[in-house]
């Protein structure tokens, strides 16, 4: 028996999202610009995608723009608008936590000669919105939240910031990273003030390397990739059209017993959180139960390196990962660890068990009983 418990990283596609995408793939294979009939087929596939995925959003299909993943959607979001609005300011916010994709691309905006401030978290992973009401000028073009932590699962007040933000400066526009959130929680954009939103469809059981950005229509944005002028040019290339079709699958699916799966996996995360914070020297990181994502556990361990766990728990066919798969190619610390303050002990002694619908308790019992075994061994070889 294995235990796939990393699904923060990516997630086993739905049969159904796999089957459909094969179907696409072989039948409806068309170029959705193609003017003849197997171009439209593939055009009409693209529109019925977007209106499922607007569902979920309470939004306009025409407010969806296809990308390929959650990299390129923060991307598109971040410099884009700095692009269509920089005579408005150079001025952007967005928190200490984000993923690199956010993180990155803030650092190359100022090397553009834009103004970045990062907001602090406090010990839970969560901006104090006094913060954010301290740092928001006249001249903030855009405000970059992550609605749901990859790392510690912490939850951001996404509504009362963009009701903050709209409030003091009407024209800033609000962003939110909800990779890790959607799928799990109905969000509605125009309720929370949240004039852009990105999704990425492997986190959701959908297929790898497409992904969509949410612009409120009055959102003045450029594209930041050129060519054929696809998606009304606001996104050149043509489109994946298999891999559009998988990921509306996967939403519609996800949203369909959304909450009753998100019960299951509270559940599920409270009962592993009991059972392994019995092992001696381990605590948890950030929130818990409903103040927190349902599926994201940050578990540190005295006296033991993550890695070296990982590869231990890997031996048994249990898989979680010690922080960002999206980052695990840096040898730097992990930069929310550091922002939340964790004793720096721990810091290299952290690692992330992430579930998803497809979880068992079966597998928890057997990551638990091989964390039992393996910790106290581990901590026998521990240089002190």
């Amino acid at each position: 028996m294995e235990a796939y418990l990393d699904n923060s990283a990516t997630t086993a596609a739905f049969p159904e999202v796999g089957e459909l995408v094969a179907k696409i793939m072989c039948e409806t294979y068309g170029n959705p610009s193609s003017m003849h009939t197997k171009g439209v087929e593939a055009e009409n596939v693209i529109k019925d995608a977007k209106e499922i995925i607007a569902k979920s959003l309470k939004c306009d299909p025409k407010e969806i723009l296809i990308t390929s993943g959650g990299t390129e959607s923060d991307n598109m979001a971040l410099m884009g608008v700095a692009s269509a609005n920089n005579r408005a300011g150079k001025h952007i916010i967005t928190t200490s936590i984000e993923h690199h994709a956010i993180l990155e691309t803030t650092e190359h905006l100022k090397d553009m000669g834009y103004e970045v401030t990062y907001l602090p978290v406090d010990k839970n992973g969560v901006i104090r919105l006094e913060d954010l009401e301290a740092a928001i000028r006249p001249d903030t073009i855009l405000v970059s939240i992550m609605h749901t932590n990859n790392e510690i699962g912490s939850l951001q007040p996404i509504a009362e910031a963009g009701e903050l933000i709209k409030r003091i400066n009407p024209k800033t526009l609000f962003h939110t990273d909800a990779v890790q959130g959607y799928g799990k929680f109905t969000i509605i954009p125009k309720k929370c003030n949240v004039d852009l939103l990105s999704v990425s469809a492997h986190k959701i059981h959908g297929p790898k390397g497409v992904g969509f950005l949410y612009i409120g229509s009055k959102v003045k944005i450029h594209p930041i990739i050129f060519g054929g002028g696809q998606q009304k040019g606001m996104r050149s290339g043509t489109e994946n059209v298999p891999g559009i079709a998988g990921m509306a699958k996967a939403v519609e699916l996800c949203y369909k017993t959304l909450n009753e799966d998100v019960d299951r996996l509270y559940e599920l995360k409270d009962y592993f959180i009991e059972n392994v914070l019995k092992i001696e020297g381990t605590s948890i990181n950030g929130l818990t139960g409903r103040d927190s994502a349902p599926h994201i556990i940050s578990l540190s361990i005295q006296g033991v390196r993550a890695e070296v766990l990982l590869h231990a728990l890997e031996d048994r066919g249990i898989y979680v990962s010690s922080g960002s798969a999206c980052a695990s190619n840096r040898p730097a610390l992990s930069s929310v660890l550091q922002a939340i303050k964790i004793d720096k002990s721990l810091v290299d002694s952290t690692i992330r068990i992430s579930m998803s619908v497809h979880t068992t308790k079966e597998e928890l019992d057997l990551a638990l009983k091989a964390l039992n075994d393996i910790i106290p061994m581990l901590r026998k070889y521990t240089r002190h």
